[in-house]
């Protein structure tokens, strides 16, 4: 029973971490308004280049942004293979929890690896005539959003004299978190509360997941100090703990503690370096689910020191996460054939890349 204990920190501490990013991101979106949404000009290359930004956005907002956009006519078929090869959906935001430099390194490798797939599919696929639009827009953005929901001191006075239940519970959670990271946090501190623990074998520096921690709980602690109820209770409750708690919290859960397991009789190193090509193929075949959790196995075993590399980046160009499935709804053929397209350049990159020793 003891050895269950670890696992459940360590999904206590990434689910946390993923919630803040999730936090930060919708904050961002409703602070703009949902500005990135806008037409744009009829240019190619910018809407490949808009589409890879939104990409390269952790979750899944700028994936709904881009299907958006494209059922709007608003971007073509190029665009739209451009923003699902850069984006990961919320496994973004676990890669940046327990590996922070790689998290980096595949999101500026997605990016530039998407804009040159969109200009090569650009020149052979246009996009269909035809097309259905949405209804709604998959960007939560409510029309009664304030105009400005931060940062104004009369604001923040009432947060704090007429304190929820809502706000109490996360100025708690999220300042004990980063109150345990800052004092027991650090080297030193063995012996306390490993909150930044990861599984055993982990090969990136501790220091890296320490900075990026303070970094997002801070922002998020402040976040909650000044948004107004609306957003609480809107946005943060509804859109994120409701929709993505429980089933980020036991994904993560149970593929450590399947792991944890694994890892005790059977060598995973040897079995994947000994099919590595058998390995690349079911990385790609499973990013087609789309569906976040998933694909935590190989950002689990990349982190151990189990999985190449190239296999981790090409599961992260096939998969998107919850991103297409606004897409998958409204067209069959047009999530085929940007499935189709994710797979052969995944494929391409995880072969040059274990040929690369990569």
């Amino acid at each position: 029973m003891h050895e269950i204990f670890p696992v459940i920190r360590q999904s206590l501490t990434i689910t946390l971490f993923v919630l803040s990013m999730m936090l930060i991101i919708e904050y961002l979106n409703v602070f703009s308004k949902g500005i990135w949404g806008n037409k744009l000009k009829t240019s190619v290359w910018k809407q490949i280049l808009l589409a890879a930004f939104l990409g390269i956005i952790p979750g899944c907002l700028g994936a709904y942004t881009a299907v958006s956009l494209y059922i709007h006519n608003v971007i073509g078929t190029a665009a739209l293979a451009t923003a699902m090869i850069a984006t990961s959906g919320d496994e973004a935001f676990f890669m940046f929890s327990i590996i922070p430099e790689t998290a980096i390194l595949i999101s500026i490798l997605l990016f530039f690896i998407a804009i040159a797939s969109g200009f090569i599919v650009n020149m052979f696929i246009k996009k269909d005539s035809g097309m259905v639009h949405y209804k709604e827009s998959h960007l939560e953005v409510h029309s009664h959003e304030s105009d400005c929901f931060c940062f104004n001191k009369k604001d923040i006075i009432a947060n704090f004299k007429h304190l929820t239940t809502l706000r109490a519970i996360l100025i708690i959670v999220i300042g004990g978190a980063l109150a345990t990271i800052l004092f027991f946090g650090g080297e030193g501190h063995d012996e306390h509360m490993e909150i930044l623990s990861v599984p055993e074998g982990v090969h990136v520096h501790p220091e890296w997941i320490r900075f990026t921690f303070i970094a997002v709980l801070s922002i998020s602690l402040l976040m909650v100090f000044t948004v107004n109820d609306h957003f609480l209770e809107g946005h943060i409750w509804e859109h994120i703990i409701k929709k993505h708690l429980i089933r980020i919290l036991l994904w993560t859960f149970f593929t450590l503690l399947l792991l944890h397991f694994v890892n005790q009789y059977l060598d995973l190193e040897k079995i994947i370096g000994d099919n590595i090509y058998l390995v690349l193929l079911i990385a790609v075949l499973v990013g087609i689910i789309p569906e976040s959790g998933p694909h935590l196995l190989f950002i689990i075993l990349f982190a151990s020191g189990s999985l190449p590399f190239s296999i981790l980046l090409a599961n992260s160009i096939v998969q998107d996460g919850h991103g297409s499935l606004p897409l998958l709804a409204e067209t069959r053929k047009g999530f085929l054939i940007i499935k189709a397209i994710n797979i052969i350049v995944g494929l391409l990159i995880g072969f040059i890349g274990i040929a690369a020793g990569v």
